[in-house]
């Protein structure tokens, strides 16, 4: 059985979480801060991990960061009892998957757990059927092993990086704008944070460009957006 791992300091919200997602048909594991949390990520495989930002030991930022830092991609969904944009937009450019404020009903909870899931058994279904490669300079991509390559040498990209890139190479020549970019790599209810695509175009740049002054592969169309270079 698939499991789900709840990472959240409130033992009651933990526990009614837990209940709805057993309903689901998956195994629940809990972990009540970060710490914790933190290693049963690492050392155990999971369908989905529900991640409370305001932790004891270790906040959920740091718990996201480090998850992905171990290139795990199991999807993440953070929940927050705050609506600030900053912990959203932190929360998108670490590598979670989407993010939910407390005060929520179940049923949006389990309604976006399902929108998550949905979303990367598509992605890697497509990627599976596919197996596409890119070849552009000293640039590859191979779209099902989700491998980057700059001069033959393996480049490690987060899971929205590589969908990032991915999209844009996909479409040499085609010029996407901010919001295009972040309705299809994060979905249409993050719109709003368009410079979360910044940051993203920005730290892919440092991984496969040689000279950030003069981009080669991913290029800014001034006013609108970015697109990939046509060879």
């Amino acid at each position: 059985m698939d499991k789900v791992l709840i990472i959240e300091d409130d033992k009651d919200i933990s526990e009614l979480i837990s209940i709805h997602v057993g309903d689901m048909n998956f195994e629940v594991d809990k972990a009540y801060d970060g710490k914790d949390g933190l290693m049963k990520a690492l050392n155990n495989a999971y369908k989905c991990i529900l991640l409370d930002i305001r932790l004891p030991l270790m906040d959920g930022f740091e718990v996201c960061k480090r998850i992905r830092q171990e290139k795990i991609n199991t999807p993440v969904l953070m929940l927050t009892s705050k609506s600030e944009e900053i912990d959203k937009v932190l929360g998108l450019e670490i590598g979670a998957d989407d993010y939910i404020t407390k005060p929520f009903s179940i049923r949006e909870l389990i309604a976006r757990i399902k929108a998550v899931l949905r979303r990367i058994e598509m992605t890697q279904k497509v990627s599976e059927e596919n197996d596409l490669e890119i070849k552009s300079g000293n640039l590859y991509i191979n779209e099902a092993k989700r491998i980057v390559e700059i001069n033959s040498k393996r480049v490690e990209l987060s899971p929205k990086e590589f969908d990032l890139l991915l999209l844009l190479a996909s479409n040499p020549g085609k010029t996407f704008s901010r919001m295009t970019l972040l309705n299809q790599v994060w979905g249409y209810e993050f719109e709003g944070f368009e410079h979360t695509v910044n940051s993203h175009i920005n730290r892919l740049r440092t991984k496969i460009e040689a000279n950030l002054n003069k981009p080669e592969y991913i290029l800014t169309t001034w006013g609108v957006g970015y697109k990939f270079r046509e060879d």
